[in-house]
């Protein structure tokens, strides 16, 4: 069977070792050949067992079946495991080990499901008896440490962490660093709780503290929580990071033609004015707004196509061109929150490919997108700012440092799991 991962009986061989007797009273070491050893004992696991692996496309009931239930069998301890956890959860990866009578017979069955726990099934008179044994969920603060090689996803994944980090450092640093430019050499430090189910990492915490180098300079974060739940980056004077404007409306594409007065339309044939920031993207990918505001047009145009227009201030329009459909409750009067999914990329109107076209307007005066100058909000609130100190000169020095493995783990009940 090709995810066969171990079958017993198995042999171990166990070497003892004599405390260590005083000098004076130390007898002379016996010289012992090798035909004189004993023979090993057998090792303390049970007469039968396989582990099986759960591969790609299996469902709990064929590697139930595969370990040798019938169906009926299968069915009914698969009801009862659904009971205890998702089945959602079995993925390729995960082990279930099988126990037999000398007869052949199934008599237990223990499931190793990454991320959640273990799970086992004692035979018994009317089918299986489930005990489900979920493990129990921490957190362990580490240093994670990098440099951008080629992109920061493949930077995390190469430091061996999960690349779900990279969302978080874009939305901390999305107003000051431009992630489309990210250079070889760049480098970011991180302070994170590391989430552990059992011996299994599960995910992260929210970042506590930041270090981003772009292009020769710095940039510092700090989370800092407010009294009513929110939580919020600040760099080291208490000055938030969050701006009035996203620096893009879309997170990984790449920008395929700028801003200019007088570009070649490739559809058109001729040189005319472009006014926004084109970014190439798959078409679904989603779009957001850029600041807070309200929506004040969301329709369809020739040229256009599908196209939403916000308004963020008397004098500041937005404008996204191209979608292939709006966002939810996306309207005329609708209200929006800076980040907030509007729309999703398409190519519509007068496009060769998908992409979107980003536009900024102040009164009727185009601006680039990428030279615009973001208003900062209102530092920190005076009540915080003593905690907020604390947070720095506690987390700061751990920016600085080497990062740290995380080797603390939960001891694994069997040997075989």
């Amino acid at each position: 069977m090709k995810r066969l991962l171990a079958v017993a009986p198995a042999f171990v061989l166990l070497t003892m070792m004599n405390p260590a007797a005083p000098e004076s009273v130390r007898p002379a070491s016996p010289r012992l050949l090798y035909a004189e050893l004993s023979a090993p004992l057998p090792a303390a696991l049970p007469a039968h067992s396989i582990v099986l692996t759960v591969e790609q496309g299996d469902t709990l009931d064929s590697v139930l079946v595969d370990g040798g239930l019938d169906r009926t069998e299968s069915a009914l301890l698969t009801r009862e495991a659904s009971r205890s956890f998702d089945l959602r959860r079995l993925q390729p990866g995960n082990l279930v080990r099988f126990h037999y009578e000398p007869s052949g017979r199934v008599d237990s069955v223990q499931m190793k499901i990454t991320g959640w726990g273990e799970l086992d099934a004692v035979r018994n008179e009317t089918g299986f008896l489930v005990v489900p044994q979920p493990a129990s969920i921490r957190e362990i603060e580490c240093v994670i440490s990098a440099s951008i090689d080629s992109s920061l996803y493949d930077s995390l994944i190469m430091a061996g962490e999960g690349p779900q980090l990279a969302q978080q450092i874009v939305d901390i640093f999305q107003w000051d660093i431009d992630f489309f430019a990210l250079q070889r050499g760049d480098s970011f430090s991180l302070v994170v709780k590391k989430r552990f189910s059992g011996s299994d990492a599960v995910g992260y915490g929210p970042v506590l503290a930041a270090r981003f180098t772009h292009s020769g300079q710095t940039f510092e974060a700090f989370r800092q929580e407010r009294a009513d739940g929110r939580a919020g980056y600040y760099g080291r004077s208490g000055s938030p990071l969050r701006k009035q404007f996203l620096r893009a409306p879309l997170q990984f594409t790449r920008i395929t033609s700028k801003f200019s007065k007088s570009r070649y339309h490739p559809i058109l044939h001729c040189f005319k004015p472009h006014h926004g920031v084109d970014y190439g993207a798959p078409i679904g990918t989603p779009v957001m707004t850029t600041a807070d505001g309200v929506v004040v047009e969301a329709g369809k145009k020739r040229g256009e196509g599908n196209y939403i227009r916000i308004r963020h201030t008397a004098r500041l329009d937005t404008y996204y061109l191209h979608l292939s459909r709006f966002g939810k409750g996306v309207k005329r009067g609708h209200k929006v929150m800076q980040g907030e999914v509007i729309g999703y990329v398409g190519a519509t109107g007068l496009a060769t490919g998908p992409h979107l076209d980003y536009r900024v307007s102040d009164r009727g005066i185009w601006l680039d997108p990428l030279k615009l100058k973001s208003i900062t909000p209102d530092p920190l609130p005076v009540a915080l700012a003593q905690q907020f100190r604390r947070n720095v000169v506690s987390l700061a020095p751990k920016l600085a440092a080497a990062a740290s493995q995380v080797a603390e783990f939960t001891p694994r009940r069997r040997a075989l799991f």
